[in-house]
């Protein structure tokens, strides 16, 4: 699913209207007949006090249009009209006089009235804003919100919170709605994925408003919201006359005194997504570890006991992971630069491989193209430098990406892919995954779907949806607290299970 911007919706209503023939009014109706519809399944009459709170722009006209809605259908209502400018758009006036020809008399807020009481068992709908929003809220309406976000109500936000910008991080915190549930038309909003605007919701679901196919099929956009459908025409599946060659060697790298353990759990992924052969490159100190605890995979070791000195991999490779439980001696970091200047083939590098190339960055030209890059957040930090926001690290991300030819997978409760000028937003996983080896496991999947025959990128994006989704299925029967990464590992079968079930399978079987 794309992600567009502001930008690019206007410009997708624009084409509706044309293309359909139909008024600016008609399409707002939509949106408002599809909010009243969501609403309407949830409360079923229900009588509990709605408050609408509705701008002068189209957000408010949406919002006085769903307003009309539930007083048709019975429901107590209470709208109030966020009168924050002079200038009020056509279709919140043509509503606005809908409201007042059914004798709704709304009450009109500026920076002189005292805010409505809320009662925490109320709901409050938040049509004052939209995504055009291009400056600071006037400080009467950042105290209404804050009165809002103060209530204990739930928060049903239109579109967007208000107060958040689509297109940046907000002006100040405490001015952005709290949203206990919003509803965006057509796409969802990019900043709803990052750590420091995702927090302004609690959850959210896409309304299809009828833009049209031709416009959101053709429109390129710069971040894709990954999920199902989008992986699965990835999945490549088994062939029947295939054999342990068919896919691929792979080799993990790393590994120190006291960390075999990162070896082990990338190596133990590799082979559970799928790799043909897994060989483990290890210093002397891990061989018996390894030996005894994945009896699938081979080991070599180097002359080192207790971290690696020398890379020599005696065969050619279909795909290598790199970094984990490392370290970062000079002898370790030699070893390292040197492997650089030999390998041909796309590589997965992590943990102290990337820290050794945030040290010395004039090995990033030795990178082999095509390369997968996974950092943590301060592992990114180190390779591109420090941020402003999250949308200055995305800028510089793209930009590493770019001048390097690399895939960077920016880690997160929304882990974004990057590749040059294009991000794809991560929907699966969990905060039970916020836990040691979860990085290592991750590494070891993009490895073997590489050496499967997948491309980089596919491999990245394909296998941080699968990482994540083998953590839900953990999740679900480990609770978040007790989620091991090897309890990861344990579920890549599932979730590939998961992926391939047939999406009518649960009702066959319930019939």
């Amino acid at each position: 699913m794309k992600i567009f911007t502001a930008s690019q919706i206007y410009e997708a209503d624009k084409f509706t209207i044309n293309k359909q023939q139909i008024t600016s009014d008609a399409l707002m109706e939509r949106v408002a007949t599809k909010l009243f519809e969501w609403m309407h399944s949830r409360l079923q009459g229900a009588q509990v006090k709605i408050h609408l709170f509705c701008g002068i722009g189209n957000n408010g006209g949406d919002g006085a249009a769903l307003a009309r809605h539930l007083h048709e259908n019975g429901y107590a209502i209470e709208v109030y009209v966020v009168n924050y400018s002079e200038k009020r758009s056509k279709d919140f006036l043509i509503n606005l006089d809908r409201l007042k020809e059914r004798k709704l008399w709304p009450e009109f807020l500026d920076s002189d009235c005292s805010f409505p009481k809320i009662n925490p068992n109320d709901i409050i709908v938040d049509a004052i804003f939209g995504i055009g929003l291009n400056r600071p809220p006037d400080v009467w309406v950042a105290n209404l919100i804050k009165h809002l976000n103060s209530s204990s109500a739930f928060i049903l936000s239109v579109d967007i919170p208000s107060g958040l910008p689509s297109n940046r991080n907000p002006w100040e915190g405490e001015h952005v709605v709290r949203a206990s549930f919003v509803l965006s038309f057509q796409v969802p909003k990019l900043v709803f994925f990052l750590p420091e605007t995702g927090v302004y919701q609690n959850q959210w679901e896409i309304l299809d408003i009828g833009l049209d196919a031709e416009f959101l099929v053709n429109t390129e956009a710069d971040y894709e919201l990954i999920g199902r459908p989008e992986v699965l025409p990835m999945y490549r599946p088994r062939l029947k006359f295939s054999h342990k060659g068919t896919y691929g060697h792979s080799v993990i790298i790393g590994g120190s005194y006291g960390k075999i353990g990162a070896v082990q759990m990338a190596s133990n992924a590799c082979l559970s997504v799928g790799s043909g052969l897994v060989t483990a490159f290890v210093p002397e100190c891990g061989y018996h570890s390894l030996q005894t605890a994945i009896p699938e995979i081979m080991v070599l070791t180097d002359d080192e006991d207790d971290s690696i000195g020398e890379i020599n991999i005696p065969f050619v490779p279909a795909a290598i992971g790199i970094g984990m439980g490392m370290g970062t001696k000079d002898e370790t970091s030699k070893a390292f630069g040197s492997f650089l200047k030999k390998v041909e083939i796309p590589i997965v590098i992590d943990a102290d491989g990337l820290n050794i190339l945030a040290k010395q960055p004039s090995l990033l030209k030795d990178v082999p193209k095509q390369s997968v890059l996974t950092p943590h957040p301060k592992e990114l930090e180190r390779l591109i430098g420090e941020w402003d926001n999250d949308f200055d690290k995305l800028k510089k991300a793209k930009a590493f990406s770019t001048k390097n030819e690399c895939i960077l997978v920016i880690k997160g409760a929304h882990s974004i892919v990057i590749y040059k000028d294009k991000g794809f937003v991560n929907t699966t996983g969990n905060p039970g995954m916020a836990t040691a080896g979860t990085g290592d496991v991750l590494t070891g999947m993009i490895t073997g779907l590489m050496a499967q025959g997948y491309s980089s990128l596919h491999a990245a994006v394909f296998g941080v949806y699968l990482h994540g989704l083998a953590g839900d299925i953990g999740v679900s029967a480990d609770g978040y607290e007790a989620l091991k990464a090897s309890g990861i590992v344990e579920n890549i079968g599932k979730a590939y299970m998961e992926l391939l079930r047939p999406p009518n399978q649960e009702n066959q079987e319930g019939a």
